[in-house]
């Protein structure tokens, strides 16, 4: 028998193959995908870069209309614009010079439609390969959720903002030409128009400072920016989702819980804001049909973008105050241009209330069952936001001389909401509280639950199993 023979039949041959091959798979096997925590990582990291770029752009002499910005400045600037809030401790409008707005601009728009979707039309476009990891990350970042078509999808959500934002421009070059002239109310109208849509919110008319000239207030114009603001807020998803209702002649249950919550809030806060200012004229005194319409549109405006329309806004009332409060704490919907807990985490702790009054075990809506793990995902959401705000309220009352607990309030709920509302605060914070504004503003606009998938540790499955015990609730 041949020799050869005899030794690959010995048990020791017989293992040495066994790793060998082995090897082989594993040299040969692909990259595996990257888990959930990288991938928001990966988010996390992007809009971290985007907002170092955007603070040294902000910093160079060329970015200022008189003196450079300093640079706590300038990045409390660049992680509003990239959070799309519209904090600021600057007036852009006197303080930017036009490239120093442009910059702006562009932070507005990187942070309104997603860097991600950015770098992957830019990896197209100069011929890079987008790796699937790239696009899990990628649908991630637009709230999707199937990665299939992910790059038609990016060009399509690319286009279609587009699309609005020139459509809200032109309305508003058409209303404030005759207001500032052909050249001058073009550049107005795109600034704007970009700012409502991504729900950012800067504005070039002195925002809450009596100098220079007044935001404009006129219906076509109000009525305009609730419409660019609204459709920044309700999402990616429901805007791809009524876009193509005309083929599919049915709405998602996610679509529908949007607009249906979104409506709602828009008419109680509307009345609310009205009732408030009826009775006490802190801010407007206007006649009913007036006051009603800037109700309309602070209550639109207050769950994601906080355009100042007035100069007397630090002085709004108790009530209105605690409307505007509430209104930014549950903020836009998912994969939007806004912040805040979100309409459907608000919509499921709703339903979750009416089930359990009606005896119900599960969530019905709309004859569907809402999975008892979003429910999981929602009361984590909301806990971590309300602890989070506590924190750095009862942190601006502590560092932060001659401040007001509402006014503490309605500033950290508007950095975290990414709104950008502020009773006068903003100007007179201090270093450590700009910081501390400026980290609530990041974390606001990737989001709690981005933030707790990053840094979560990955799933294991429970070896053992424990018995259960009931605890009293109340």
């Amino acid at each position: 028998m041949d020799d050869r023979r005899v030794e690959s039949a010995t048990p020791e041959a017989h293992s040495q193959r066994l790793l060998q091959g082995r090897f082989n798979a594993l040299r040969h096997r692909r990259r595996p995908l990257l888990p959930a925590a990288e991938r928001a990582t990966l988010l996390v990291s992007g809009l971290l870069w985007l907002v170092l770029a955007g603070t040294i752009l902000l910093m160079l002499p060329v970015s200022s209309a008189g003196r450079p910005l300093r640079p706590d400045e300038a990045l409390f600037t660049a992680v509003s614009a990239v959070a799309t809030t519209g904090l600021t401790v600057i007036i852009p409008g006197e303080d930017l010079s036009v490239f120093g707005q442009l910059v702006l601009l562009v932070l507005m728009q990187l942070g309104g439609v997603g860097f991600m979707v950015v770098a992957v039309l830019a990896f197209r476009l100069i011929g890079r390969r987008v790796t699937f990891a790239e696009r899990l990350a990628l649908r991630d970042s637009l709230g999707v959720v199937s990665a299939g078509a992910i790059l038609r999808l990016a060009y399509q959500i690319l286009l279609g903002v587009v699309a609005i934002e020139l459509a809200g421009a032109l309305v508003l070059w058409l209303n404030w030409r005759p207001i500032f002239g052909t050249g001058r109310a073009a550049y107005l109208a795109i600034f704007h128009a970009v700012s409502a849509v991504t729900n950012a919110s800067f504005d070039l008319f002195g925002g809450s400072q009596p100098a220079g000239v007044q935001f404009p207030t006129d219906a076509l114009t109000l009525l305009t920016l609730a419409a660019l603001i609204f459709l920044g807020g309700i999402g990616i998803p429901v805007i791809g989702d009524l876009y193509a209702y005309r083929k599919r002649r049915r709405l998602t249950l996610h679509t529908r819980i949007v607009l249906t919550t979104s409506l709602v809030l828009i008419v109680v806060g509307t009345l609310a804001f009205f009732s408030g200012e009826q009775r006490f004229h802190s801010v407007f005194d206007d006649r009913a049909p007036r006051l009603l319409l800037i109700s309309f549109f602070h209550s639109v405006a207050s769950r994601t973008a906080g355009f100042t329309i007035t100069t007397t806004f630090g002085r709004l009332a108790p009530a209105s105050a605690f409307v505007l409060m509430m209104l930014m704490f549950i903020g836009a919907s998912p994969a939007s241009m806004g912040g805040g807990i979100t309409t459907t985490a608000f919509a499921v702790l709703m339903l979750t209330l009416w089930n359990f009054a009606r005896g119900r075990e599960e969530i019905v809506v709309g004859r569907r069952v809402i999975p008892r793990g979003l429910l999981y995902k929602t009361t984590a959401v909301i806990s971590g936001a309300s602890l989070l705000i506590a924190v750095v309220t009862w942190l601006l009352l502590l560092t932060q001389e001659n401040i007001s607990l509402a006014q503490a309030l309605v500033e950290t709920i508007s950095a975290f909401s990414t709104t950008g509302y502020s009773l006068g605060l903003t100007p007179r914070l201090d270093t450590f509280g700009r910081l501390l504004i400026a980290a609530l503003m990041f974390f606001g606009r990737l989001g709690t639950l981005t933030i707790i998938i990053a840094l979560a540790r990955p799933h294991v499955d429970a070896t053992v199993q424990y018995p259960e015990e009931n605890i009293l609730l109340g």
